[in-house]
């Protein structure tokens, strides 16, 4: 049974989002002490995190900072604060996705049960994509290349993984948005825009700057040396 963790200071949403999720037979934990996230997130181990922004002591940004210091498990931020700009910030901070207050319980389900697929189908496996000497490496979701390493949030992972299967080919935003939350309709363009750019800015840090190239109006791929179109 996957168990998520529910850091939510409204006990009416924390409740039904509890509610609801236990319907799909999902195992849920939800901290009382606020200034404790980290200690209940080490003592539980959730497979899943769906944070709020605003919360009492310390707000979900830091957490979710904390928690990426030791765990690459999926983070879903949840907030009524759902302008570009916080979007941008959760991503940056290292959330995979973002949900808007008030949100439909069947997209907030949907969105939490595509993350927790393709987070946990790549587990367990020792597969590994080459391009150019750069080595994709899925069962640890880290790059390797130019004698160094990154590690990757599961969606990184999941973006340069269907990228190295195309093998330099262009993969459209379209069909990179519909393989990584399954249905269009629930992830925001700005929000992929974000994890491509994050991804860059690590990939650029072991000497891949150009690593990832965009063509308007078709998409992304992979360049051993190239540069923007």
């Amino acid at each position: 049974m996957f168990k998520i963790m529910i850091v939510e200071d409204d006990p009416t949403i924390a409740g039904i989002l509890q509610e609801e999720l236990e319907k799909w037979n999902y195992g849920t934990v939800r901290p009382d002490d606020f200034s404790r996230v980290l200690d209940v997130f080490k003592e539980t181990a959730p497979q899943l995190v769906l944070l709020d922004i605003g919360l009492p002591v310390f707000n979900g940004y830091y957490w979710c900072q904390e928690i990426r210091k030791i765990s690459q498990v999926p983070i879903i931020f949840i907030s009524s604060r759902s302008d570009n700009m916080d979007i941008v910030m959760a991503i940056q901070m290292g959330a995979d996705d973002f949900i808007a207050k008030p949100f439909d319980l069947t997209v907030a389900v949907a969105k939490t049960q595509a993350l927790l697929r393709r987070t946990y189908d790549f587990q367990g496996t020792d597969s590994f994509l080459n391009f150019h000497g750069a080595v994709l490496k899925s069962g640890e979701s880290r790059l390797h290349a130019n004698g160094e390493t990154i590690d990757l949030t599961r969606t990184e992972l999941r973006i340069l993984e269907m990228l190295f299967q195309q093998g330099g080919k262009y993969v459209t935003r379209e069909n990179l948005m519909v393989q990584l939350w399954e249905d269009e309709s629930f992830v925001d363009d700005n929000t992929l825009a974000v994890n491509i750019a994050r991804l860059r800015k690590k990939l650029a840090g072991i000497g891949l700057p150009s690593f990832i190239v965009t063509k308007k109006g078709v998409g992304y791929a992979l360049h051993h040396g190239g540069a923007d179109e």
